[in-house]
């Protein structure tokens, strides 16, 4: 009975990747992003403690919960660029 023939394959060489950079936010991000968060905070909890009768938090009225969320909703966009 014949044999086959024996098929030379050649070593086996991985695809060329590109460098893998390691992709980082800039260094402005955290500090801002907890800055944002802080406020936030701070204005909620100062709009409830004063109870609605501090000078700009009583012309700003039942706006305060729409700026103190805001404060914190920009601090959770920021938080989603942090590598």
């Amino acid at each position: 009975m014949p044999e086959s023939r024996i098929r030379r394959k050649t070593a086996y060489t991985p695809p060329t990747t590109r460098s893998a950079r390691k992709r980082s936010s800039p260094r402005w991000v955290v500090p801002v992003m907890l800055v944002f968060f802080v406020l936030g905070v701070i204005w909620l909890s100062a709009y409830y403690i004063s109870g609605g009768d501090a000078w700009l938090i009583s012309a700003l009225g039942g706006w305060n919960l729409a700026i103190g969320f805001g404060f914190i909703l920009v601090g959770f966009a920021l938080s989603t660029q942090w590598r």
